[in-house]
């Protein structure tokens, strides 16, 4: 007796489902690891309806005021470290010093007096920064 030996036909369609649960898997993983990997002071900013600067390729120096009038500056490995406002200014003027084309930002807590991120702009400006941007968060 013969037996047939039957033959599979070659499938013509991709089997997408071990995609879809790789896809799944990563989606819940980054959910869970984005809420970790922000950190920073808690400045609330104020919204404004504004473009994205460009940036160069030198990280730019974030100066940040938060709600109790406190300054932070964070200039590229070094997050968000607390400075006297003495010590800013020699900071920034360090860095400027050695990268002139460097950007610097101001990010103020919504709730700070107006004074205050002012006083900081014109001693930036004395301290030798040719021009001093302000960080908004967008309309959502």
């Amino acid at each position: 007796m013969s037996r047939r030996i039957a033959r599979r036909k070659p499938m013509s369609e991709i089997n997408v489902v071990p995609y879809i649960d790789v896809t799944l898997v990563l989606l819940i993983i980054f959910m869970i690891t984005a809420p970790l990997v922000q950190t920073g002071v808690d400045v609330d900013l104020p919204q404004a309806d504004t473009s994205p600067v460009q940036q160069e390729n030198e990280p730019p120096i974030i100066v940040s005021i938060d709600k109790q009038g406190q300054y932070f500056i964070d200039i590229g490995a070094q997050e968000d470290e607390p400075v006297t406002a003495s010590d800013l200014l020699y900071r920034v003027a360090a860095v400027l010093r050695n990268k002139p084309k460097t950007q610097v930002y101001i990010r103020g807590d919504h709730t700070v007096a107006y004074g205050k991120v002012v006083t900081v702009m014109a001693a930036l400006k004395n301290a030798g920064v040719p021009s001093v941007g302000l960080m908004t968060s967008s309309f959502d």
